[in-house]
């Protein structure tokens, strides 16, 4: 029987720790984590909210973008500024985003980019510089966002 009481004892504490760790991950720790993850790679970071509509319209071009140019080293990653989630998983629900979504309801990294407009958006080059911001979304200007992915993954 202590056997058994040690094992379930060890077992609480593993998942107390690792609740207690996700707990003090931040939106900029999981971001910083992303962009350590995808280091060498053009990143196209979105930030969005389920109100926005121009965001239900960039959601479908982003993630074409993502499965047409993630062999030659594109990816995008996203930060929802909801600040109840379940606005969030909702609006996926309906637009499916094929790419990581980071949580920020405080607005974090909102305050960190100085986002001014919705969707705002940053191209990094794939030494982690920031070469284009965006605030809005236009469908006429897909070709100009079109280019900068494409000159960012030429050199």
């Amino acid at each position: 029987m202590s056997k058994l009481f040690a094992v379930c004892c060890y077992l609480y504490l593993a998942i107390w720790a690792a609740s207690a760790y996700a707990e003090k991950v931040t939106p900029a720790d999981e971001l910083a984590r992303q962009l350590e993850q995808h280091r060498g790679k053009v990143v196209y970071l979105d930030f969005w909210a389920s109100w926005c509509g121009p965001c239900r319209k960039s959601f479908p071009w982003l993630s074409k973008m993502q499965t047409q140019y993630q062999q030659q080293g594109f990816v995008v990653l996203s930060v929802n500024l909801d600040h109840n989630q379940q606005f969030a998983d909702e609006f996926l629900q309906q637009v499916p985003a094929d790419f990581p979504v980071i949580y920020d309801p405080r607005g974090e990294l909102m305050k960190q980019y100085k986002i001014k407009g919705m969707p705002s958006s940053f191209l990094f080059d794939r030494s982690g510089g920031i070469i284009s911001h965006h605030a809005g979304f236009s469908e006429k200007k897909i070709p100009l966002y079109e280019q900068e992915i494409a000159n960012a993954l030429a050199r």
